[in-house]
């Protein structure tokens, strides 16, 4: 079985030193000057201020309304030699990343802050049979803990949460870097494996905003406050008032889920913002959060009613007729009564 059949069925690449995915669908944006930590500690949901040196955190930006407009990865970057300001990245669906920076622009006004899109390209690596070789082409100790992250030589490396524990990392930096990594494993990066992370990033219960689902969830229905994207002490960020409520006053009636949909789809991605149907019922009772393919059918999150996806009849995607979606659990609970520090 090639590497390919082996991530298309499982996600769970074990038999090589290690496999290299670029993932061309993820943007890294910058924000640097004097006052960048105070800017996005007024836009995120994230406490920006709390972020460590070798750390790296989820977090979302929402309209006034509470409604994500993205998710991003975020950490505090090494300062320039040439120009030592504090800088932040972000790692972003490339979807959204020109119509984010430019939203974020709008708000600086006088903040001492720039923000642009970086030439910096994102690969997905996973960990296969020899992790000393792997360390030793990193150029030093990779990040252990999911959300770790480690400045070497040559690039960023930030690891990823896998649900079945099988190490895999962001890995950030430049195009020579990245064969440079190629070559010493013997492993190029393979644009077929894309599918394969993706589908590790659904299984970990990760979501994507990207263009068709930006202004439709809150961040507690993509369960974001769930794997630490959300600080509900950090103070006032747009739309906090209304995640805030839903968080301490009310119980939630809507989470996101995982899913498997069996059948091939040309194109997984078209599926991020269709409708979920209950069973006998023509109004939407959810929609699709993120796909990728997975061996016979496609990989899903979607966000849904609680009535609905705890419910007896089955759920449809993309019409009432459409495929089933049969049900996958997720590797945290969905405790409403989960509180994010």
């Amino acid at each position: 079985m090639s590497v390919q059949e082996i991530l298309s069925a499982s996600a769970r690449p074990d038999a090589a030193l290690a496999h290299i995915a670029p993932l061309d669908h993820l943007t890294v944006l910058e924000a640097r000057g004097a006052d960048t930590i105070e800017f996005l500690q007024g836009q995120l949901t994230q406490d920006v201020k709390k972020l460590g040196d070798a750390d790296a955190r989820l977090a979302g930006y929402c309209t006034a309304k509470g409604r994500l407009l993205a998710s991003a990865i975020v950490w505090r970057a090494q300062p320039d030699p040439a120009d030592p300001v504090p800088r932040v990245l972000a790692l972003v669906d490339a979807s959204i990343a020109q119509a984010l920076q430019k939203r974020l622009s709008m708000f600086v006004l006088r903040a001492k802050v720039k923000l642009a899109a970086t030439p910096l390209r994102v690969a997905g690596v996973w960990r296969g049979t020899d992790a000393a070789a792997l360390q030793a082409a990193a150029g030093g100790l990779l990040p252990a803990a999911p959300w770790s992250r480690a400045d070497l030589p040559d690039a960023t490396w930030i690891a990823a949460p896998a649900a079945d524990a099988s190490p895999r990392w962001w890995w950030i930096g430049t195009d020579d870097a990245l064969q440079r990594l190629g070559t010493a494993l013997g492993a190029p990066a393979q644009a077929g494996l894309a599918q394969a992370w993706r589908a590790a990033d659904i299984a970990s219960g990760l979501p994507w905003i990207t263009a068709p689902t930006q202004d439709l969830f809150v961040p507690q229905m993509v369960n974001l406050e769930l794997i630490g994207g959300v600080s509900f002490t950090k103070g006032c960020y747009p739309g906090q008032e209304v995640v805030a409520r839903s968080h301490y006053l009310g119980k939630l009636k809507r989470r996101m889920f995982a899913g498997h949909v069996v059948g091939g789809q040309p194109d997984p991605q078209a599926l991020a913002g269709a409708d979920v149907f209950q069973e006998g019922d023509e109004q939407p009772c959810g929609r699709i959060v993120n796909a990728a393919r997975e061996g016979g059918g496609v990989a899903i999150l979607y966000e849904s009613s609680l009535a609905a996806a705890q419910g007896q009849a089955p759920l449809h995607a993309g019409s009432p007729a459409g495929p089933i979606i049969q049900p996958r659990a997720l590797p945290y609970a969905l405790s409403d009564d989960t509180r994010s520090a």
